[in-house]
């Protein structure tokens, strides 16, 4: 390391600083007359004490050349002493400069410099060409917090905020799964808030090629900080007769009207605090004079809200509604607003209405509430200079804590995340093949049935799932079988693995106090004790008394898979399914009582770490199982995610979304985001899990398009990162959609096909998630940086670096606008049509298939049909070649099954396309593992134009050569 005194010109920052000499005697005198901050070398960066303002000091550390960990302490706070979400700790290997002058400290790696004032502490990060990447607006605030849920042990915390780049064009991505269609985030809100359907991940990318990890496990604000407001906060809000105070409530009874009153604000969100029993059955959230008109209903069948709302500042206002069952909002009498979801799992939607001061819109509410949820909040338009720039406020810290994340592009950033966070480990091969899964399995019989019925007929399948449930009625979280059910549970899974599949089994952080379980955790002190308290019962039979564990103690982990262990893993079970991991204690609660019930924990507050708990569960299983069998790769799927969640063998999914079309579209958004925050597998209940009772009913008229809707989610599936069909009655196998011969049964066996075939380009691509630290579900972002339409292009993403997916979501559409990027040709995979990029196509979408297109230049491996990853391919392999560009491919191998891989035991064959001598060229394989065979028969397929039969890949073969591992060149003759 060395240090040397530095004065640069170029930024603002610098400019300020400029003025002053450069200090040449003992850090943190005063120099010129002006008090500045005092600055301490460290082997890893340094510490200033600022001058000026609440910070106590600013410490910055060097992970790595282009990753700088930033810690702004407050006066009267403590340093956090571990991160639950980095692995990665600065430890002085790194060189880098330090300069010192009377106004500015300057730590330049080679690659990034960060500027920091003295008297405020105040930073800003460039890249190595003097260009501002980051910049923070201030040095951010601290507010000293009072709250119930938490326990303060004598340590301050505090509600922190730190913004940037104020005025911002740039687009953000990422921050994990959220459900409101939402791609570039630049003038976005999002709260990270663990629920049934989103996950929390705080680290966010930048089309400059740069990454925020905010190391922050409270609820945090991305964007706006305000808490949303009920409408009469801010708004003048008039009712039909045209009288201020609330909107006319009308209540009704099928077409009679029970009640009309004016009503200020529209607040049936949560369940009181002391109404528990059988979910929704005790619930009475109506006024009085609501209940007296409703006489012995529980509820009206329709409530409209309707009147006027007028704002006293011009501009975008912000909407929140909050809710289950059937919602409607109208303004002037246009649909803004129509969705449905199920009663115990509501959630936010977010829309905006652009508002004149002065002029009110007419504004109309429908809800059918059948013991629903409903809360309609509103904000004010930010000030225009804090509209679009980077903020995050948390809840609860020990101080300003966040990672600086520089790359040469995204996935370079993505990268570094993963440098903080830890590699994401390598799945087992056969998570990329098919899942089946079923809300739920009620029988050993029903869940092998399911299987031999694929097996018999054919279809690709490599994993079925025995959903929750399977204990006995009293006895949730003994990890014991229901006998009368599952007589013969080993025998049950020894039946899967003859059938060459795998049986992923749910268990849950959730015990009642009657197993063992639950009294061994409880002895220990690792159980939540407010739901028993509370007397909380859950949904199941009379309900019964349950909590959760406490991850959050080494000692509870190793309790807590010691008992997976001893009743399902020894019994030979292949994965985990993880599921209500937020943790739901129960699904309809205020935050604060979520809170209350989730804490203390064994490190602090539930405020403090609200967001982290499915991160230390999958620790436990990934720690336990690495020891209970260290060599067979431990997978996990877990409803809920955090920073790090990637390191301990883990894919996330999306929850218990609903069946509608508009949810399918949240999904594809959902995805990207995870993708592009740096978790690179992720899967989707296809169909959507929660059915509305036209579907489930199985009503003649809606069935048409209860299988279009599986279809079209079915199409996305084959291209997610994990393909997997779940939810609730009607049941989800294949074959249950639709019979055999239908349309919508032979484009589901058709795309289940096609992904088994692209599996040497799935598996290289999942190889890569571990080697290169890769994204196979790639927001447009990623690869088109420069392409400005792709930056806001939320709908549509690259499945590796070939395919380009245009996932249909709309009823009976039969063709979609799909947006090619520039700086590429593109074949429709189809039918070899050729396209030039940067233009919008209307792309033909057949029942049959979605848009689906390969960027010219692209390498694409793929294999025979099999029914699942471990068949025998008979070494075959099929290389199509999309002329048009330079490509190259670097298809990888191994035994799919152990951690080998981390001692170099595979094989890659590198594969170039040379465009100008149009030869492909199969290089020198290299490496090697245990079983590899040593040689294979390799087909050439060209595509450079229209012709039929483009996606078959048995069609069109140029060539077949025997490769044993030596250099071999193919040309396509002109």
């Amino acid at each position: 390391m060395k240090i040397r005194t530095i004065l640069l010109a170029g930024t603002a920052m610098l400019a300020m600083a400029a003025c002053a000499s450069a200090e040449t005697g003992a850090r943190g005198t005063a120099v010129a007359g002006k008090t500045m901050g005092t600055v301490t070398e460290t082997d890893t960066g340094f510490v200033l004490r600022p001058a000026t303002g609440d910070a106590e000091e600013v410490r910055l550390s060097v992970i790595a050349s282009d990753i700088i960990h930033v810690e702004v302490t407050p006066k009267g706070g403590t340093p956090r002493e571990e991160s639950l979400a980095a692995v990665a700790q600065a430890d002085g290997s790194v060189a880098f400069d330090l300069g010192i002058t009377n106004g500015l400290v300057t730590l330049d790696t080679g690659d990034i410099q960060a500027l920091i004032m003295r008297d405020t502490g105040q930073i800003e990060f460039l890249d190595s060409d003097g260009n501002t990447l980051l910049k923070e607006n201030d040095r951010g605030s601290f507010v000293a917090i009072d709250d119930p849920a938490i326990e303060m042990d004598g340590e301050e915390l505090f509600r922190v905020r730190q913004t940037f780049n104020q005025g911002t064009d740039e687009g953000f991505y990422g921050l994990g799964q959220h459900q409101n269609a939402q791609y570039n985030l630049n003038g976005e809100d999002v709260e990270l808030a663990q629920h049934n359907i989103s996950i929390a991940n705080p680290f966010i990318v930048s089309s400059r090629n740069y990454g925020v990890l905010w190391d922050n496990y409270s609820i945090t604000k991305i964007g706006d900080a305000r808490e949303y407001q009920p409408i009469t906060g801010s708004l003048t809000v008039r009712n039909a007769a045209g009288e201020e105070g609330g909107l006319t409530a009308t209540y009704f009874r099928d077409d009679e009207v029970l009640l009309a009153q004016t009503e200020a604000d529209i607040d049936y969100q949560y369940l009181p605090a002391d109404q528990y029993v059988r979910g929704n059955a005790d619930r009475d959230p109506y006024p009085a004079a609501v209940h007296d008109a409703l006489g012995e209903e529980a509820d009206p069948t329709l409530i409209t809200w309707e009147g006027t709302i007028e704002a006293d500042e011009s501009g975008a206002h912000k909407f929140r509604l909050y809710g289950s069952s059937y919602m409607k909002i109208y303004v002037d009498g246009e649909l803004v607003l129509d969705r449905w979801r199920q009663n115990w799992n509501p959630w936010y939607h977010n829309f905006t209405v652009d508002m004149t001061a002065g002029m009110p819109r007419d504004i109309r509410v429908e809800w059918e509430p059948v013991g629903g949820y409903l809360r309609l909040l509103h904000l004010d338009p930010l000030p225009a200079e804090e509209q679009n720039q980077l903020s995050f406020s948390s809840e609860a810290g020990h101080a300003i804590d966040y990672y600086f994340v520089a790359g040469e592009d995204i996935d370079d950033v993505i990268s570094g995340y993963r440098t903080v966070t830890g590699k994401a480990v390598m799945l087992p091969k056969w998570a990329y093949g098919f899942w089946q899964s079923r809300e739920r399995y009620k029988t050993q019989d029903e869940l092998v049935e399911a299987l031999a019925e694929y097996r018999r007929r054919e279809i690709p399948i490599d994993n079925i799932v025995l959903d929750w449930n399977y204990w006995p009625e009293d006895a949730w979280g003994s990890h014991d079988f229901d006998l009368e059910r599952f007589p013969d549970a080993e025998g049950m899974i020894d039946q899967v693995h003859d059938m060459n599949a795998q049986i992923m089994v749910s268990v849950w952080p959730k015990f009642y106090p009657t197993t063992d379980n639950y009294k061994e955790l409880d002895e220990a002190g690792y159980m939540y004790q407010r739901p028993i308290e509370m007397q909380s019962l859950d949904w199941i039979g009379a309900g019964y008394l349950n909590s959760f564990y406490d991850p959050y103690s080494g000692d509870a982990r190793e309790i807590f898979w010691r008992q997976m262990e001893e009743k399902l893993a020894t019994i030979g079970f292949d994965a985990w399914w993880m599921d209500a991991t937020e943790p739901d204690t129960h699904s309809n609660l205020s935050i604060e009582e979520r809170k209350l019930r989730t804490g203390p924990t064994a490190l602090g507050s539930s405020t403090e770490y609200f967001n982290t708990y499915a991160l230390a569960n999958a620790q436990a299983v990934y720690e336990g199982e690495r020891e209970f069998d260290p060599n067979d790769r431990t997978f996990i799927l877990t409803r809920s995610g955090f920073a790090g969640i990637q390191r301990y063998g883990a894919a996330i999914w999306s929850g218990d979304v609903v069946s509608r079309w508009d949810d399918l579209r949240d999904q594809i958004h959902a995805g990207i985001g995870v993708g592009l925050s740096g978790i690179p597998n992720w899967t989707h209940d296809i169909g959507g899990f929660s059915v509305e009772n036209r579907y489930a009913n199985e009503d003649p008229a809606h069935l048409p398009e209860w299988r279009e809707l599986n279809l079209r989610w079915f199409q996305f599936g084959a291209f997610s990162p994990i393909f997997r069909s779940h939810g609730q009655y009607p049941f989800r196998e294949i074959y249950n959609i639709s019979p055999e011969g239908h349309p919508v049964y032979e484009s589901m066996v058709w795309y289940d096909r096609l992904r088994y075939r692209l599996m040497p380009y799935i598996y290289t691509a999942a190889a890569d998630m571990y080697h290169d630290d890769y994204t196979l579900m790639r927001g447009l972002v990623m690869d088109f940086t420069d392409d400005e339409m792709a930056r806001n292009v939320g709908d549509q993403y690259m499945f590796g670096d070939a395919f380009l997916v245009a996932p249909v979501y709309e009823y009976k559409a039969r063709t979609r606008e799909v947006y090619l990027p520039e700086g590429a040709d593109w074949y429709s995979f189809y039918w070899g049509e050729k396209f030039s990029g940067g233009q919008t196509v209307t792309a033909a979408a057949p029942l049959q298939r979605m848009p689906l297109f390969v960027k010219a230049g692209s390498i694409v491996p793929s294999g025979p049909e099999i029914e699942y990853t471990g068949q025998d391919t008979g070494n075959e392999l099929t290389v199509t070649v999309y002329t048009g560009a330079n490509g190259a491919f670097s298809l990888y191998e191994d035994d799919g099954d152990t951690y080998d891989y981390k001692d170099g035991q595979y094989s890659r064959i590198p594969m170039t396309w040379n465009e100008e001598d149009r030869t492909l060229t199969i290089g020198q394989r290299q490496g090697g593992f245990p079983g590899m065979a040593g040689s294979k028969q390799i087909s050439v397929r060209f595509i450079s134009e229209a012709i039929a039969g483009a996606d078959d890949f048995d069609a069109h073969i140029a060539t077949t050569i025997t490769y044993d591992g030596a250099p071999t060149m193919v040309t396509l003759e002109q």
